[in-house]
């Protein structure tokens, strides 16, 4: 065996797997790796446009809440303030029923001090006539007519 024509042969060998693999395996592989790189670029690209939208997003609901906030607390105020507002109805509602209540009874105490002065009149009346009925069936002297007033003030 000579090594030249050896040498030779691989040489020859090897110029037709370069051309064979330039001409059908490179162009394949090439376009593979194209079409891969293309891919990963339109995945960064949506990745991108994903991370900007969720930004966005992120905005929209920060500024959502923060209005949502806001009207939770004008809420809240407004219901304060309609509780504040009931409790001093019921203030003045509880106020006007207690002075009408008080005039009430200040009504009925009158007229019960009324009545009773009424009565008290009736019987010192009754007690003056009576008092005179006796004077009058009997005369009276001294003594008798300070015992008499006496027995009239004891009944009153």
């Amino acid at each position: 065996m000579n090594p030249n024509i050896t040498l030779l042969g691989q040489m020859i060998s090897f110029a037709i797997l370069i051309w064979f693999s330039v001409k059908f395996i490179w162009p394949p592989l090439i376009k593979a790796i194209e079409e891969r790189q293309q891919k990963i670029a339109e995945g960064l690209a949506a990745a991108d446009n994903a991370q900007k939208n969720l930004a966005q997003a992120d905005a929209k609901v920060a500024e959502e809440l923060k209005v949502a906030r806001a009207k939770a607390n004008e809420i809240i105020e407004q219901a304060h303030q309609r509780a504040n507002a009931l409790i001093d109805a019921a203030k003045a509602d509880a106020i006007a029923e207690g002075a009408r209540q008080k005039a009430l009874a200040e009504a009925e105490i009158i007229a019960a001090a009324n009545r009773a002065k009424e009565d008290l009149r009736k019987q010192v009346s009754l007690l003056a006539v009576s008092g005179a009925e006796k004077l009058l069936k009997r005369e009276i002297n001294a003594n008798d007519q300070k015992a008499l007033i006496d027995e009239l003030a004891a009944q009153l």
